[in-house]
């Protein structure tokens, strides 16, 4: 139970993570109450378990599963944060939940997938379950299957897609397995339900058995759609409204279900198929052949692969001609049918692809029609409506119309029927009014056909359009029509069945009911006060300007205007009353007298007459007046004679009165209207009757009235008359607008006014023309082309001076729905882009057609080879075009062969082209729209030309051609993407700049713009800097129509890195997005809308340019601007509404600027009256101080429990969590500001933060991690404004950080300076020089040690200006810290800055220089052996500056003081755990290091060593500066002395080049495994383990294994010292400790390939530590501690097992040998080690062939030699001796006599005690012949190899003689020499030493001598010392005695090889440490003999010693004093104890 206990304790969440499965249990039992519990689903509680969720599901214990998958049900339910989780968890349930055999685990498992669907996360579901469809795990699939039916089951098509589905399933009715082919039979009968036959294509391939079964089971579904069972969070609404229903008895909504069954396109589901390649190669020559058979073949095979439901897009142009051409022309009717059917297949299969070809075969098949045949008719009719549903009604138009009116009735009717199937198809939105009249008035023509046939035809189409538009809609058309005949159109349309059973728009109420009630709620109530809606609209419009009036204006309006229109519709068609009745009717309104008097003959008494008359009309009621009672009492006899102008002023005032105060209809007004076109001349009354013809206007619209006066005008012969009504039209026209007006009504008046003798006239014409030309533009001039060239003239001058001019917004608007309705025509033709009046204009103009000139010669011309003729054919075209004028959109072959010459070579032809097409745009005018996809795109395509004439002139055809046609047909379908997905900068920048320009004018895009969305994101990250600016322009403009969810959404298909760009500048168009544009409103909107412009134009212009990177300098100017301009009302005093509107975009830069001071004049004052309530919020803290709420951050960091802060750039994951991180530690407003769009605010933020920052400074502290992380987001702007104040307030930050005394944390800089050195590089210069004035203050916060590797990483960037700046820094750190900053080891940290030399910036290469002459500063020639070997060019380089600096160093007078070397020569320790400020870090001197990056002023130090230690006991003022001497904690000496990097083991280049980047952070990692804090050990090893547990991260462990072991090794000897003796520490964590120790070596030691890694000399000290550890009783005696030694067990056998072999028996026969020399003590020790030789011997029949036998034998040697069989005797057990015979007797016997042929490494192999036995035992075993023969063979080999020898001599020596002249080899050399002169003594050395220097011969006897009295120092242990490092000082004991250095002598030759470690000083600190610790110098005597880990420390006080010498020698050399024999018999231990007694002295001294 002692274990329970253990874990009952724990913290749930710790608990849910535990190894004890029953722990684990426990955990999720208190997560499900708990997760039950937290009522705030956005509690903080729950992000500590959104790392383990995954875990909870995938537990390995099934019972911990079940509960597990609970809590995690629960946790999704609960959690706010669940979504982030949904992909790895639903993962973990389909492959570990999904195949439990327990039936529970599988439906929690479902229930988990199923309510992360709920909590709208069923993408990430979905493809998670599709994915695990390919598992190959059956019941994995099932289940897949099952979940997905399940949530199809309960939530619907709509929710789950189907078509990802549907293209699997197929593939699952072919599994082997029953259980799967099963589960998809009841999927598929699932979806059958949802989509219904849609299913049946996919699914035609698979098993027709299986077919038939799913067949049967569809047949049995019930008919009605089934209905959401299930529903989002997001629809809680629809819940609540499918509870009620199941209350109320499923009453369901038809509608609703209708739309259900819809929701899936059968198409949709389908694969597309690619036809074009698959036709016969020679079908377009057999389609031609005169055999009629030859021409079926051909149709034939197109016909079978037209049938494919789904076509793959592509070039099908000339089939469609070839088809066509059949269906025209061929005399053979049955392949007329037969290509009709082709054509239908493709376009039912193309769909809207097919478009563009719709225009070319739609005459055609409608010519065709003529055909009697039943079966060619039907195939024909089947073809049209295949095309129709490819294209628009509207773009068929003409081409229907045209044959109308053909001769022939076959063609009439089956175009009408035609037309009646099309209009089922549409709906009010698609048929509008502009459309249908034309329709309407063609067939109405029909009706009245001679041919039964066509009337019944027509009347089925009108019937048709009725039902769809509604009756109101088509009655204005049928005006003219009988009863009969409308009766029979009423009966059609009650006959009509529209798809889908829909009512249709029938009763008249669909319009109103539609519409309004969506936008305008008081349209309803619009009779009793139809003010209403118009004044709603404009308090609408006026709080939100910029997006009032386009949403509001229009439809509020409308919906008054139309709601009226019933109530007045009986006055509207007024029938006309007689005399009688009207007399009657006034009687009764009117006074008696009134009328009496009215026809008196005295003009005063008539005069009294209509004064009463005025005043009972002003006085009546609307309702009660009769209006043409009235009128018609007025016109009586003397009427309109009146003689009097008075009383005729009257009478014209009183129609006036009527017109405006009563329900006036047209009848009235055409009772009047003569009269008043007869005074209109008059000079005292003209002034009235103009008056009460603008007030009839706005009775009876203006268009009408117009038209009735200018031709009443004109039937007079007045030319006053005429004069003045036409400039009262031109007035009212201003006045009222141009909607609506018919030109044609009076545009032949106009023409006989321009034709008049009176001038008057003729200048009236001019000034009306001059009025429409406001409205109309240039097209108007094309009605007077033909007047003579001096009218012309005039009417240019007229236009000219219009010219700029906007048109006055209307004052006057026409009361009647009439207005009403022509508006909404005009309305409809303005979001095609044409402008209201242009496409009428257009329709007006009398038209040729002119495809008969277009013969073939001409097209055949055009496309000639020869370009001269080429030309020709343009020219003759252009001419055509030219004299028709006016063209019908029928211009044959002609856009085919325009199209080939757009992509002429000849450039000029391109050019001609493009006139060509501008001039067909005019010609053409609306009917251009039908060759948008044919002649449209080719233009685009041009735009990517590389010339820029070229592209103007495709940019201005391009503009004309959408002048004509509008935007929406060029946005419909694919053709535009597909333009983009070119990859041509020029044409994809110009096409943007389009778009840009265009889309902010349209009210409403096709859907399909979406389609260009993939390629506008590919275009934000194009390589063309202009591509890139012009998508960023465009983007706001997309969004406007498309919304930034539906973009956003699209950004998932983007890669992750593009992914994080693109949505940043989502969000940053998001706020600058364009309002929509207001729609033409009539009534309110317009009087408002006009102000709002300049507000959204200019918020629009403010907002780009901070979109785009802005400049201070535009944004100075901006703000000038803005404060110069008066404002206007809306931006003085903004509305909060408008406000939220644009994001606060409009005001808060203004509010920016005036925080940075550069705003003047009015505006400037504008946020100071903001009001008074934002700044009493703003008083308070902007921090708040959360007790150790960084700490727990870190914890969770670590925990993984949130991101990780590490990216390339920053994503939307990392903002948001660290939004939610600061939310908690931030002022509301400030965070606000802080992750605002707008960088102003950003700016305004920090300007706060700078002022807080001291007197908040614990605060700043407090969440100082959260503050930089915040920064490093914005060092991803582009804003240099913002950069600027970013690093002003940094520089602040860190000297009160500095000031505090504060230190950074590791997890604070690893979040930060990454990113800040990253912004080293920038281009700017200020930019860098601040963030260098930075780096040196973050030195004085920050230890310059672990700041070095992250330049280093800096340095390996692509940015050439951060490389150099980054090495320029490395430099002055060295310079200003010395060689100790340079992490891991200084030979790593210089090789790699070394390799900069080579670069290919110059400014990089000077830099690495420099910082290598920085080095060489600090450590003389030193540098040359520590960066390795450079090309002859780097080396040569660097040897000049070398030789600069020594210079002008010593022209620097400069000297330092013998306290500033000290200061100099402390550096501070690279890895200690910073607690204190370290003293020797002098941040003066560092920057005055900076400042002189290139020219150091130190002098130039000979060597690394300069401390005298003469001149400090002489100089006590000095001494006394020393106070961090000895100071340092013993662990802190031991981090960084103990964890070099070994360099054992030389790596592959390749390994270089894979992990250069990851090695700093493993070599940082291992050196805290070594740590003298527990916890920080854990950690390490913990991320270790991390790694090595994940097979494929493994490998980049490679190459650091000894450094790894060796840390470890350290940590055991500390624990063995230190720890087990200490009673503060917890012993709890000393075996956690453990346990994590044992198991990372297990990890370790499992991987062969890592394992073999592992050196000898640090297998030796592993086993030993090992060894030790599992005989230390104290580590049984702790809790668990039995449990720790046995994990120790298992892991010594695994070492075994898996290391090298060869140097496992090594390590162990030194290990060995080493404890049996030792102490008697390690007995047990020794016995251990003999076992795990036995095992090893053991396994040697399996190892042998992998083992270096040479290397075994020359260790057995070695050993035999040290333990000579008498003495191996002499020892207490016999079982060493034993266990060497097993080896070597194992050995023979595997091997053989070959076993002799392995002692090469052995010298001397006759004495070799080894040899002898060795024979022996082959001699035993029979193989004697062999071994006689072997010594043979071995003697005459050994004669061989003295003779060689002899004769090489001279090599060798001089190989001896070059290694003791390099500084590195010296001692190597001299060994060598040594034993050379031992084993040949009559070798002459002469020759070598005659050339040298006496200092160097001196030095080379010296050496020898040195060697040679060492040698001979102990004869007793060993007979002859051939390989010193494996001589052991027999005294070593565990007191502490004096080491004596020689024996570690050669051993720092290896180690200095190894580790690159340098010279420096410290050493002496850390030397005297050993006699004040005895617990240390207890490692030290239990030394191990090999080149092991913890020498390094002996390393250093030998070098130390090696050095002195030297350095005195070289003195003495000069000096000639006694001193120099001294030295050189000195004994080593003698020289130490000197250096020791000294040391004491200095100690001493400063005490």
């Amino acid at each position: 139970m002692g274990d329970d206990s253990e874990w009952m304790k724990l913290p749930i969440d710790q608990k849910c993570e535990h190894k004890v499965w029953k722990a684990r249990l426990n955990g999720y039992e208190e997560a499900v109450k708990l997760f039950q519990k937290i009522e705030d689903e956005k509690s903080p509680e729950w992000g500590k378990y959104l790392g383990l969720i995954k875990k909870f599901v995938t537990d390995s214990n099934a019972v911990a599963q079940l509960k597990g998958l609970e809590a995690a049900l629960a946790f999704i339910e609960n959690a706010h944060v669940a979504g982030k989780t949904t992909g790895e968890v639903v993962s973990g349930v389909v492959t570990k939940v999904f195949n439990q055999p327990k039936a529970r685990a599988k439906e929690l498992g479902m229930d988990i997938c199923l309510m992360y669907i709920e909590i709208e996360k069923g993408e990430v579901v979905q493809d998670e379950l599709l994915k695990g469809l390919d598992n190959k795990n059956p019941k994995i699939v099932v289940a897949c299957i099952e979940t997905l039916r399940k949530a199809l089951s309960e939530f619907g098509s709509k929710i789950v897609t189907l078509k990802p589905v549907v293209k699997v399933l197929p593939k699952q009715f072919e599994s082997r397995e029953k259980a799967v082919r099963d589960e998809a039979k009841l999927l598929a009968v699932e979806i059958y339900k949802w989509i219904r036959d849609a299913l049946r294509p996919p699914l035609q391939n698979i098993n027709s058995v299986q077919l038939k079964e799913l067949e049967e089971e569809w047949v049995k579904l019930p008919s009605l759609p089934p209905k959401q069972t299930r529903f989002l969070r997001s629809q809680q609404d629809m819940k609540a409204k499918f509870e009620q229903q199941q209350a109320q008895g499923d009453q369901s909504d038809g509608d609703e279900e209708e739309e259900t069954a819809a929701a899936v396109d059968p198409y949709d589901l389908l694969e597309p198929v690619e036809i074009l390649s698959k036709m016969p190669k020679d079908f377009y020559e057999k389609i031609e052949a005169k055999k009629w058979q030859e021409r079926k073949e051909a149709l034939e095979a197109v016909e079978a692969l037209t049938k494919n439901p789904k076509l793959e897009n592509g070039d099908y142009g000339d089939l469609v001609r070839a088809l066509k051409k059949v269906v025209g022309k061929d005399a053979n009717v049955m392949l007329v049918s037969m290509a009709a059917k082709c054509l239908a297949g493709l376009a039912s299969g193309l769909r809207k692809k097919f478009g563009t070809y719709a225009g070319q075969v739609v005459p055609t098949i409608l010519e065709k029609f003529k055909e009697k045949k039943p079966q060619v008719v039907q195939s024909l009719q089947e073809a049209i409506d295949a095309i129709f549903l490819t294209t628009t009604l509207q773009n068929l138009s003409e081409d229907i119309l045209g044959v109308m009116d053909n001769k022939n009735p076959s063609i009439k009717q089956q175009a009408s029927l035609f037309l009646a199937r099309s209009f089922r198809h549409c709906t009010q939105a698609t048929l509008p009014k502009s459309v249908l009249k034309p329709f309407c008035a063609a067939l109405i023509k029909q009706v009245n056909d001679s041919a039964p046939e066509v009337r019944d035809a027509a009347f089925e189409a009108l019937g048709t359009a009725m039902k769809v538009v509604g009756e109101k809609a088509v009655n204005p058309f049928l005006a003219d029509l009988d009863k009969l005949k409308l009766d029979k159109i009423k009966e059609c349309a009650d006959k009509v069945e529209l798809p889908g059973g829909k009512k249709g728009a029938a009763g008249g109420g669909g319009a109103v009911d539609k519409k309004p009630a969506a936008k305008a709620p008081p349209a309803a109530e619009a009779p009793s006060k139809s003010s209403a809606p118009p004044k709603k609209t404009q308090t609408a419009a006026a709080g939100k300007p910029s997006a009032g009036p386009p949403k509001k204006g229009k439809p509020a309006s409308a919906a008054g205007g139309k709601a009226k229109k019933t109530s007045d519709s009986k006055e509207f068609t007024e029938t006309e009353l007689s005399p009688e009745v009207c007399e009657e009717l006034a009687a009764g309104v009117l006074p008696a007298s009134c009328l009496q008097q009215l026809d008196s003959s005295n003009w005063k008494e008539r005069l009294a007459s209509m004064e009463e008359f005025q005043r009972a009309v002003e006085t009546m009621d609307k309702a009660a007046m009769p209006c043409q009672a009235l009128v018609r009492m007025l016109a009586k006899k003397p009427g309109w004679k009146e003689t009097n102008f008075q009383v005729m002023q009257m009478k014209l005032h009183i129609v006036a009165l009527v017109a405006q105060r009563g329900q006036f209809s047209k009848t009235s007004a055409s009772v009047v209207l003569d009269g008043l076109v007869d005074k209109i001349g008059d000079v005292k009354c003209g002034g009235n009757a103009k008056a009460a013809l603008t007030s009839i206007g706005e009775a009876c619209s203006l268009p009408w009235t117009a038209e009735q006066v200018v031709s009443l005008a004109f039937a007079q012969k007045n030319p006053k008359n005429q004069a003045e009504t036409l400039n009262w039209l031109a007035n009212a026209m201003k006045e009222f607008g141009f909607a609506g007006i018919n030109v044609k009504g009076f545009i032949n008046n106009v023409k006989t006014a321009l034709g008049a003798t009176n001038p008057a006239v003729r200048t009236a014409a001019i000034t009306l023309l001059g009025v429409m030309y406001l409205y109309m533009g240039q097209p108007l001039r094309m009605f007077f082309e033909d007047e003579k060239p001096a009218l012309l003239a005039q009417i240019d001058t007229e236009f000219e001076k219009m010219q700029g001019q906007s048109p006055p917004a209307p004052i006057r608007s026409t009361k009647k729905a009439a207005a009403e309705e022509e508006g909404d025509e005009g309305a409809e033709q303005d979001e095609d882009g044409g402008g209201g009046a242009g496409p009428d204009i257009m329709d007006l103009l009398p038209r040729t057609d002119i495809s008969d000139k277009i013969t073939s010669d001409l097209v055949s011309k055009i496309g000639d080879k020869n370009w001269k003729i080429r030309k020709e054919g343009l020219d003759e075209a252009a001419a055509i075009i030219s004299e028709a004028k006016f063209i019908t959109a029928n211009i044959g072959e002609l856009p085919l062969a325009l199209k080939g010459r757009l992509g002429d070579s000849n450039k000029i032809l391109v050019q001609q082209t493009l006139s060509i097409l501008q001039q067909l745009a005019t010609a053409m005018g609306p009917g251009l729209k039908q060759h948008v996809k044919a002649l449209g795109f080719p233009v685009i395509t041009v735009l990517g030309d590389s010339k820029v004439n070229l592209r103007t002139a495709a940019l201005t055809t391009l503009q004309a051609w959408v002048e004509q046609t509008g935007m929406k047909d060029w946005l419909e379908g694919e053709d535009l993407s597909e333009e983009l997905k070119r990859e041509n900068p020029f044409l994809r920048q110009e096409v943007l700049g389009w778009l840009a320009e265009k889309l902010p004018t349209l009210r409403t895009v096709p859907g399909d713009l979406m389609l260009c969305v993939p390629q506008l994101f590919a275009c934000l990250e194009d390589r063309n800097a202009d591509v890139r600016k012009k998508a960023q322009d465009a983007l706001p403009t997309f969004m406007m129509h498309l919304g930034y969810d539906k973009m956003n959404k699209a950004t998932g298909k983007l890669k992750p890195a593009s992914k994080d760009q693109v949505v940043a500048m989502l969000e940053k168009a998001r706020a600058v997005m364009p309002a929509k544009p207001a729609a033409p409103a009539k009534t309110g909107g317009k009087g408002s809308g006009e102000p709002s412009r300049a507000p959204s134009a200019s918020r629009t212009a403010a907002a780009s340019e901070d979109f785009t990177d802005s400049k201070p300098e535009a944004k100075k100017v901006r703000g000038g601007a803005a404060a110069k301009k008066p404002p206007s009302p809306s931006e003085e005093a903004p509305p909060p509404s408008k406000e939220k509107e644009c994001n606060g975009s409009k005001k808060p830069p203004v509010k920016g600027k005036a925080a940075a001071g550069s705003q003047q004049g009015p505006a400037g004052k504008k946020p100071a009256t903001k009001g008074p309530k934002d700044d009493e919020d703003k008083s308070g803290p902007i921090f708040i101080l959360v007790p150790n709420a960084k700490e727990q951050r870190i914890k969770e960091e670590k925990q993984l429990k949130i991101l990780k802060w590490n990216f390339i750039t920053p994503r939307d994951e990392y903002v948001e969590q660290l939004k939610t991180q600061m939310a908690t530690c931030f002022a509301k407003w400030l965070l606000d500001e802080l992750f605002h769009f707008d960088f102003q605010r950003h700016v305004k933020a920090i300007g706060v933060m700078i002022e807080r920052l001291n007197s908040e400074s614990e605060a700043t502290i407090s969440c100082l991690d959260l503050i930089l992380k915040w920064f490093t987001l914005r060092f991803f702007d582009t804003n240099t404004t913002i950069l600027m104040k970013v690093l002003e307030y940094l520089k602040l930050l860190f000297t009160m950080l500095n000031r505090e005394n504060y230190h950074l944390t590791e997890y604070e800089a690893n979040s930060f300076v990454p990113y800040l050195i990253l912004k080293v590089g920038e281009s700017k210069d200020v930019v860098r020089k601040d963030v260098r004035a930075i780096l040196a203050m973050l030195c004085k916060v920050y230890p310059a040690s672990k700041l070095f590797p992250f330049l280093m990483e800096g340095t390996k960037s692509k940015n050439s200006k951060q490389r150099a700046e980054c090495l320029e820094e490395l430099g002055c750190l060295i310079e200003g810290y010395g060689m100790n900053v340079c992490q891991p080891t200084p030979a790593k940290s210089l090789k790699e800055i070394a390799v900069h030399i080579g670069d290919r910036d110059t400014s990089v290469r000077n830099a690495a220089l420099n910082t290598v002459v920085a080095v060489y500063n600090v450590c003389g020639d030193q540098v040359y052996k520590l960066i390795g070997n450079l090309s002859e060019k780097d080396m040569s380089m660097l040897e000049e500056r070398i030789k600069r600096s020594a210079k002008k160093t010593a022209a620097a007078p400069a000297k330092q003081s013998a306290a500033e070397k000290t200061q100099r020569e402390h550096p501070t320790n690279p890895n200690a755990t910073f607690l204190r400020k370290p003293a020797q870090e002098d941040p003066g001197k560092l920057n005055q290091s900076r400042q002189n990056a290139q020219h150091s002023d130190h002098p130039s130090i000979p060597k690394e060593f300069q401390l005298d230690l003469d001149m400090i006991e002489q100089d006590q003022r000095s001494v006394c500066e020393l106070p961090d001497l000895v100071q340092h904690q013993l662990d802190e000496l031991l981090e960084p002395v103990m964890i070099p990097e070994p360099k054992i083991r030389s790596i592959s280049p390749h390994f270089d080049d894979l992990h250069s980047s990851t090695a700093s952070t493993i070599n940082f990692v291992i050196s805290q495994v070594a740590s003298g804090d527990i916890g920080t050990s854990i950690q390490a090893l913990a991320q270790i383990d991390e790694v090595l547990r994940q097979e494929d991260k493994a490998d980049v462990m490679s190459g650091h294994i000894d450094q790894l072991l060796i840390a470890t090794i350290m940590q055991l000897r500390l624990i063995n010292s230190t720890h087990l003796a200490d009673d503060r520490v917890d012993k709890k964590d000393l075996i956690k400790l453990y346990s994590c120790i044992m198991g990372n070596m297990m990890s370790l030691f499992s991987m062969e390939t890592l394992a073999r890694e592992a050196s000898m000399g640090v297998l030796k000290d592993l086993m030993h530590s090992l060894i030790t550890l599992m005989l230390d009783s104290r580590v049984e005696d702790v809790e668990d501690g039995t449990q720790v030694i046995r994990s120790v067990n298992l892991l010594v056998i695994r070492v075994l097992e898996h290391s090298d072999q060869t140097n496992m028996f090594s390590a162990l026969l030194v290990l060995l040998q080493d404890t049996l020399v030792s102490t008697p003590g390690s007995l047990k020790v020794s016995e251990l080690v003999m076992k795990c030789l036995w095992r090893m011997i053991r396994f040697l029949p399996e190892t042998i062939d992998s083992l270096n036998l040479d290397r075994i034998l020359l260790d057995v040697h070695n050993f035999m030699k040290v333990f000579p069989k008498e003495k191996l005797k002499q020892l207490k057990t016999d079982v060493p001796h034993r266990t060497l015979k097993t080896l070597c007797h194992t050995l023979c016997k595997l091997t053989g006599a070959k076993i002799l042929d392995h002692l090469s490494m052995i010298e001397n192999r006759n004495e070799s005690e080894l040899e002898a036995y060795l024979r022996r035992v082959v001699k035993h075993s029979g193989n004697l012949s062999g071994t006689k023969s072997d010594r043979g063979n071995e003697k005459t080999t050994h004669g061989l190899d003295d003779r060689m020898s002899k004769a090489k001599v001279s090599d060798i020596l001089s190989e001896i003689f070059k290694k003791i002249g390099s500084k590195e080899n010296t001692k190597e050399g001299l060994t060598e020499l040594y034993e050379y002169k031992q084993k040949y003594s009559d070798a002459d050395l002469e020759p070598f030493l005659r050339n040298t220097s006496q200092f160097f011969q001196s030095y080379v006897e010296r050496g020898l001598r040195v060697i040679e009295s060492e040698r001979d120092g102990k004869p007793r242990i060993q007979s002859s010392s051939v390989i010193p490092q494996h001589n052991v000082e027999s005294s070593l004991s565990s007191n502490n005695e004096e080491l004596k250095p020689a024996v570690y002598y050669e051993r720092l030759k290896i180690l200095r090889q190894r580790q690159g470690l340098e010279n420096t000083s410290r050493g002496l600190g850390s030397e005297d440490e050993p006699q004040q610790r005895p617990a240390i110098s207890s490692l030290l005597s239990s030394k191990p003999s090999v080149a092991s880990s913890t020498d390094m420390l002996h390393s250093k006080l030998s070098q130390l010693k090696e050095s002195r010498e030297l350095y005195q020698q070289e003195h003495n050399t000069h000096s000639g004093s006694p001193t120099r024999s001294h030295t050189r018999s000195a004994s080593p231990a003698a020289n130490l104890d000197d250096l020791k007694k000294r040391l004491e002295r200095i100690k001493s001294n400063r005490q």
